[in-house]
């Protein structure tokens, strides 16, 4: 285990949540990833191992939006993005995947935002 670096650890906890977490066509999965600058989510059907919706802090469109915030509340607004663009295509439910990472945080922003979107899960 003190081998183990902290990439690997998110990877397992990641892997130990996924086994009972899917998303299907009813309620798809919010994916979150975290990267050191950015971070995406994107709406999946895993049924159909397909993404129906994305959104992320280097979306051209959100860009001018995000110019000059800090990264928690670039975090809202991707939430509030995902959630805009998932109920205009029908998506009212979805099942949240931290995808390993702690719920504190930016993680935590992006669901707060994309549930004011509308979302819910």
């Amino acid at each position: 285990m003190a081998n183990n670096n902290r990439a690997e650890a998110r990877v397992r906890r990641h892997a130990r949540v996924r086994k009972n977490l899917a998303g299907t066509a009813d309620r798809p999965r919010l994916s979150v990833f975290r990267s050191l600058s950015e971070i995406y989510a994107q709406i999946i059907d895993d049924q159909q191992g397909a993404t129906l919706v994305s959104a992320s802090s280097v979306d051209k469109d959100l860009r001018d939006e995000l110019k000059g915030k800090n990264k928690s509340e670039q975090a809202k607004l991707v939430g509030e993005a995902v959630a805009k663009r998932a109920k205009s295509k029908g998506i009212e439910a979805v099942v949240f995947d931290r995808g390993g990472f702690l719920y504190t945080g930016r993680v935590k922003a992006l669901a707060d935002g994309a549930r004011a979107g509308g979302l819910q899960f």
